[in-house]
């Protein structure tokens, strides 16, 4: 039965023996005034009861109760225990998420709505210097400095992380990313990368040292083979074995030098140069040295260019990404195939495109085309004198370029190389202007 029908049968019963009794001595309205002073005291003192109860909070059990009342403290006392529940159940949580955190080698920082410090893992505390309780409540703006990040704060863009020494210990390098959360939270994941950096300078350095060592006994070998071809006996009793190695030597020599072109690119994430580059002509001369390594297979190749649309960046470095780009649809391209060069701006800005109907890619293999010496078909790329460098020399001068490639491929059907350049690092000539200049 519903508590609020019973109670309300039950005030009905009262008034009815309130007036039978007022009837009965004479004095109906002093009877129910009685009475009703009576029911109302009692509702106070159930109020007085719960209020009592539900401030004091040392009673777990509630009061007891009658009719409507004992309804109300037992379902107070419900919600009472679904809240312990869930309280305990969320403190579990929170417990075993503190625990997961802190067991991380990576330092970990919650942050609200403002960007003030809620709280952090034991690696932030030595990673970025933190003291508690003194930094909770604070803005880890204030506390970690650098500008590097706080631009990167302030940008609200968390799509890559972010590099910087170490508060605490400027001989550390961290990398930081912060990842939003729930209603304008961000939890900041902090990575101490001094390792990761020393290993990798101890790489370009080695790469670099051995390529320069390199350099010298390649030059020897390549000397001494000369001199053996210009002896007509030398020739006649071992050509084939010195075309071998001449061919191997070059092979070696192309990535010694692909090795050193990787090695100064790494060294900057942007390119210094900005200088005006003079695109078209560029590719023209590109197109006119793939038609020499074309031969005799017979490719048609073709140029497609805004004479009008020049670049901001390093004209070598430029040319070695072109270029390699092109030589490789060349070296990829059967007899017979079709390459075609295009130079046109775009919305984003200017794009470079090679497009071939070489053999393909298939799809497993496109991203990682841009690693060191990764090569789709060993034996192939070999044999058509690739050093497995090409594509990552590309990459890295994109990089320092501020731009980007995109490559699409159909196996059995050709591929499309795509260099996508900003707008910012885009010369629009004037006609007049290109008129001049010619």
């Amino acid at each position: 039965m519903n508590p609020w029908l019973g109670e309300f049968w039950r005030a009905i019963g009262l008034a009815f023996v309130l007036l039978l009794v007022g009837s009965l001595i004479g004095r109906p309205a002093l009877v129910v005034l009685l009475g009703v002073l009576a029911y109302g005291l009692w509702h106070l003192v159930n109020l007085y009861r719960l209020e009592r109860w539900l401030t004091e909070g040392k009673r777990f059990h509630p009061p007891e109760g009658y009719g409507i009342w004992d309804n109300i403290f037992q379902q107070i006392y419900r919600l009472q225990q679904r809240n312990r529940k869930r309280k305990r159940k969320l403190g579990n949580m929170l417990s075993r998420f503190q625990e997961a955190t802190e067991a991380m080698p990576d330092g970990t920082v919650v942050l609200d709505s403002r960007g003030s410090i809620e709280w952090w893992n034991s690696a932030a505390e030595v990673l970025l210097g933190l003291h508690y309780p003194r930094d909770v409540g604070q803005r880890l703006a204030n506390l970690v400095r650098h500008p590097v990040f706080a631009d990167y704060l302030r940008r609200q863009d968390y799509s890559q992380s972010v590099q910087f020494p170490s508060p605490a210990d400027e001989r550390h390098s961290l990398s930081v990313r912060v990842v939003p959360y729930g209603k304008n939270q961000r939890l900041v994941i902090i990575r101490d990368v001094s390792r990761l950096q020393k290993l990798e300078q101890m790489r370009r350095d080695f790469v670099a040292n051995v390529s320069h060592e390199l350099r010298t006994p390649l030059t020897v070998v390549m000397g001494y083979l000369e001199t053996l071809e210009d002896d007509p006996d030398g020739v006649q009793r071992w050509g084939r074995s010195i075309q071998a190695m001449r061919e191997q030597t070059e092979r070696m020599q192309r990535i010694v030098e692909d090795l050193l072109l990787l090695s100064r690119l790494e060294t900057d994430v942007q390119s210094e140069s900005r200088d005006p580059v003079r695109v078209p002509p560029m590719l023209e001369h590109l197109r006119e040295e793939a038609m020499r390594l074309s031969g005799d297979q017979d490719h048609q190749i073709t140029l497609e260019a805004d004479e009008d649309l020049w670049l901001r960046g390093d004209e070598s470095q430029l040319r070695s990404a072109f270029s390699n780009l092109v030589y490789n649809a060349v070296r990829y391209t059967p007899a017979g195939g079709a390459i075609h060069m295009r130079w046109l701006a775009d919305d984003q800005g200017a794009c470079f495109e090679v497009a071939d109907t070489g053999i393909g890619i298939a799809p497993h293999h496109v991203p990682r085309l841009t690693e060191r010496f990764y090569r789709v078909d060993v034996g192939r790329s070999r044999q058509s004198g690739g050093t497995g460098l090409g594509l990552a020399i590309v990459k890295h001068v994109l990089l320092r370029h501020d731009a980007r490639l995109e490559i699409e491929s159909v196996p059995g059907k050709g591929s499309t190389f795509r260099c996508e350049f900003p707008a910012e690092r885009v010369i629009r000539r004037e006609p007049e202007a290109a008129q001049g200049a010619g």
